[in-house]
């Protein structure tokens, strides 16, 4: 075997040298792989491709022209914590934007899910709204559309290092709220919606600007949840004038074109208490169902990478509808709704068990129809 002994090397105009064959490279120092933020990510290089992402603070693999870029190893406490509540801990952040108490809210609160606490506050809307679709990527919180006196559809963001006010990004294809928002660590996408409609749209999480038409799903609706792996975005359940709805669709994020049947919910359901996940499972808590009773506390769950009908998981602390929802990559959390009384209560599951779910806190503020975004769920 060659051996040569370099303390640094590179092509004459830039870049890494190609090491062709086996190579075996050993220091008594480090290996400083290529770095910049998620803007700069090359396209379409070679799967297996190695690059440290200074936005999130971790390496990255490119795994091939489907699935992209791909996060190697993660610290969920990257630049968090120190907070009051739940937020004295470290861990994946979920930020709770507006809703309804009874009138609009325009508080954003945030927990640390590997903790327990009650919500701390991070800013504002500047306004009231309510039923926005709410996504993130490790760095933003986006919410798209809503409801003030009239549809909205504006989309804005907030960044979860740092607390802080709404920052405007741009705007949906049409006004609407209701919409099942999902996302990975690239693409932000938001299907459905009030006034009923069947389109999906995208946006790019690290830009700015307005939506970009995707597909259709396969049937036209709004108030269902959404949740995603790093590959597939789900949308489950809804509202189809004038049922409900038990069917579940499903995309591949980082391409374009029309929802596929995945299969169906163990019953019909709308404003559920969100839809959350880990890289492998979809977790679908409470809503409105037409029977047996007008709310409901069953807890479903598929397995995002099959198809196929979804499973009883367990139950939250109570009935209710217009929850919100959020995940780490272990524990699903389901805040706020009517019972039909207001409610503050904040539910977790552990994603990979099934049964019950238990006590997390208090959300700091009364309401129901929050928007909802955590930059640790399945998607990243």
């Amino acid at each position: 075997m060659s051996e040569f002994q370099l303390s640094n090397f590179k092509k004459e105009n830039g870049g890494t040298p190609d090491l062709l064959g086996k190579t075996e490279l050993t220091s008594p120092y480090f290996f400083v792989p290529p770095s910049g933020d998620t803007a700069s990510r090359p396209e379409s290089c070679a799967a297996g491709t190695l690059r440290f992402n200074t936005d999130i603070g971790t390496l990255e693999v490119y795994k091939g022209d489907t699935i992209g870029w791909e996060s190697i190893q993660r610290r969920d406490d990257q630049y968090l914590g120190g907070g009051t509540g739940s937020n004295t801990g470290t861990g994946t952040r979920a930020l709770f934007a507006g809703g309804l108490g009874p009138d609009l809210k325009s508080e954003v609160d945030y927990i640390t899910i590997s903790t327990l606490g009650n919500t701390q506050a991070f800013g504002n809307l500047g306004g009231g709204k309510q039923a926005q679709g709410g996504m993130g990527s490790r760095t933003r919180a986006v919410l798209s559309g809503g409801y003030v006196t009239g549809f909205e559809n504006g989309i804005k963001f907030f960044t979860f290092a740092s607390l802080g006010d709404v920052t405007d990004f741009g705007d949906l294809l049409s006004a609407k709220n209701r919409v099942m928002s999902c996302s990975d660590q690239v693409r932000g996408i938001n299907g459905g919606g009030n006034p009923n409609t069947n389109v999906i749209e995208y946006i790019t999480i690290a830009q700015t600007g307005n939506g970009v038409d995707f597909g259709d799903l396969t049937v036209a609706r709004q108030s269902g949840e959404a949740f995603s792996s790093s590959t597939r975005g789900v949308f489950a359940g809804g509202y189809i004038e004038p049922t409900f709805s038990n069917t579940i669709d499903f995309i591949t994020i980082s391409s374009t074109g029309n929802a596929t049947d995945f299969g169906d919910l163990t019953l019909i359901r709308m404003m559920g208490g969100g839809g959350c996940s880990n890289s492998t499972r979809g977790i679908i808590g409470g809503g409105q169902s037409a029977s047996p009773a007008p709310r409901t506390n069953i807890i479903d769950f598929i397995t995002i990478a099959t198809t196929g009908n979804a499973v009883d998981f367990g139950d939250s602390t109570s009935a209710r509808v217009d929850s919100s929802g959020a995940s780490s990559s272990t524990r699903g959390v389901f805040v706020g709704g009517d019972t039909p009384t207001l409610v503050n209560t904040i539910d977790f599951v552990e994603i990979a068990t099934t049964g019950n779910a238990s006590d997390f806190g208090d959300q700091t503020v009364m309401r129901d129809r929050t928007g909802s975004a955590s930059n640790g769920h399945g998607g990243l």
